[in-house]
């Protein structure tokens, strides 16, 4: 009991660009989480409370740019910030995803299905000042969560030169084909990329305790 309060309590005090972060999956058991299975969203895609995260600054030369339902991906790109100091880009979409993660599911099938990716909602700096870019995102369906799909049909050329470092939450299957379709995109977008590095992978409930691993690996990028 103690145990789990600690963790709530741990899980209220997260932030991003100085906005709580919540993941209700945080500290759930794994036979209660269920590989993500039905885990709700606040049908905002993070922002039912908050504003978009997005930190901007002059001289930063790293940028995390991320996509996160249910706030696992944003609390995974929250520590990677404290480590980095990277400035912070938050993707949105002008149609949210439900807060059933069924429906959420269905609608990712079919976007995968019917190659219809969501529309952006947002504006996008050139990118020039960055090395390197964080790019963090949510596994769905295995395969790589569509906004970040659709941001990068986007705006897939200015990361050209970049070092990018993928970094995801899973519901325990892995990474699925998502860096493959990273890369494979950039290409399709003439976008010439040095390195992509070896991604950071984390379970949805557990990245509340992934603080080592996420030293070691952006150790590893830098």
């Amino acid at each position: 009991m103690n145990y789990e309060k600690n963790l709530a309590n741990k899980r209220n005090k997260a932030t991003i660009a100085g906005q709580a972060i919540d993941a209700t999956q945080l500290g759930r058991s794994d036979s209660e989480w269920r590989n993500g299975y039905g885990m709700p969203s606040d049908g905002k895609d993070t922002n039912s409370k908050n504003q978009p995260t997005r930190k901007l600054t002059k001289d930063a030369k790293s940028l995390i740019i991320y996509f996160s339902r249910s706030g696992s991906t944003e609390l995974l790109a929250s520590k990677i910030a404290q480590e980095t100091q990277a400035d912070i880009l938050e993707i949105v979409v002008k149609d949210p995803y439900s807060g059933n993660y069924q429906k959420t599911l269905s609608r990712a099938n079919s976007e995968r299905e019917n190659q219809n990716y969501p529309e952006l909602d947002m504006t996008v700096p050139d990118l020039k000042q960055y090395q390197t870019i964080y790019l963090g995102y949510p596994i769905l369906a295995m395969t790589l969560s569509h906004p970040l799909t659709a941001f990068l049909k986007t705006y897939g050329a200015r990361l050209s030169g970049k070092k990018i470092a993928p970094f995801m939450t899973e519901g325990g299957y892995g990474q699925g084909d998502s860096v493959q379709r990273i890369r494979e995109i950039l290409q399709e977008q003439g976008a010439s990329v040095e390195t992509i590095t070896k991604a950071l992978v984390v379970d949805g409930n557990k990245v509340d305790r992934a603080d080592k691993r996420v030293d070691k690996w952006v150790k590893q990028v830098q």
